[in-house]
């Protein structure tokens, strides 16, 4: 038998959240093993329940995937809370790893953030990701983008952090910024910093360009997480593996489009065979079956 990837759950990061402790609270175990952990986007329960049995250790529900799979338009702010929280629920329902929400900016200032953080809490999840851009977003690695100023995103940050507080909760943090692409370099590296005083738990600089802006990143405020994002098929960071970006210093790699762009390729490809076959024996051989749909 071939040898397990230690990006993978070890007895280390051991999978799954433990009786008697929080989804945060195993999030943050994860997170204090060694490794580059690896968390698949996923967009609804059966595709987390895949992540979940393949071994990954971490959920990560992306705005970009709901936003297709559940409205069929892009991420550009059109999803609302409301929406994220519920399709969120019901994917925390149907695993026992720790999963992150995306929160985009809140939904809204730093009254709406509080009651973002309840509400993520309560649908489950271990941690939230929370993004400096203006509203109407835009999605990442995308030219035109806008932050907010440096007082109101670091306000958020507190709000989200005190919201955390006030509840008794211990969702996990995950401070964003896309202020790399829409200012500079130096501006988010600076935000970052300010994040992690702030109260942050992990931090991500979207967009960063190179191997070399990806150090400058993780020696900011060493002792805090740092999350990275793999976009496949064009983004603008460069793609490594797992091991390479823990040698830099990242806990966490993201990779928001693998099974949404696998799903969508795989029911055109069904969708065409059908267009031009009329029939659906050319498919079958290349599905599961019913048995196999419940996990």
């Amino acid at each position: 038998m071939a040898a397990r990837s230690p990006y993978f759950a070890t007895e280390e990061s051991a999978r799954g959240i433990r009786p008697g402790e929080s989804p945060a609270a195993a999030l943050r175990r994860i997170l204090a093993t060694p490794g580059a952990h690896q968390a698949p986007c996923c967009f609804d329960a059966l595709g987390a329940r895949l992540v979940e049995s393949a071994g990954f250790p971490i959920g990560f529900m992306g705005g970009f995937c709901v936003s297709a799979a559940r409205l069929g338009l892009p991420d550009v702010g059109l999803i609302s809370y409301g929406e994220m929280v519920d399709q969120g629920r019901l994917i925390n329902e149907a695993v026992s790893i720790p999963v992150i929400g995306d929160g985009d900016n809140g939904y809204g200032n730093s009254m709406n953030i509080k009651r973002t953080i309840k509400g993520y809490t309560n649908a489950g999840f271990a941690g939230i990701m929370l993004e400096d851009q203006v509203a109407p977003k835009a999605c990442g690695h995308t030219e035109g983008r806008k932050v907010i100023s440096r007082e109101e995103a670091i306000m958020h940050i507190k709000a989200a952090v005190d919201a955390r507080n006030e509840s008794g909760s211990d969702i996990v943090i995950v401070a964003r910024t896309d202020s790399r692409q829409a200012i500079s370099l130096d501006e988010a590296l600076w935000r970052v910093k300010a994040f992690a005083d702030a109260g942050a738990d992990v931090l991500f600089i979207d967009a960063l360009a190179s191997v070399e802006e990806m150090k400058a990143f993780c020696a900011v405020a060493p002792e805090v997480p740092k999350m990275v994002n793999m976009l496949e098929g064009g983004g603008k960071t460069p793609i490594l593996s797992p091991a390479e970006l823990e040698k830099i210093g990242f806990s966490l790699a993201v990779y928001p489009l693998s099974l949404v762009g696998v799903a969508m390729r795989a029911m055109k490809v069904c969708i065409l065979t059908h267009t031009h076959t009329h029939t659906h024996t050319h498919t079958h051989t290349h599905t599961h079956t019913h048995t196999h749909i419940y996990i």
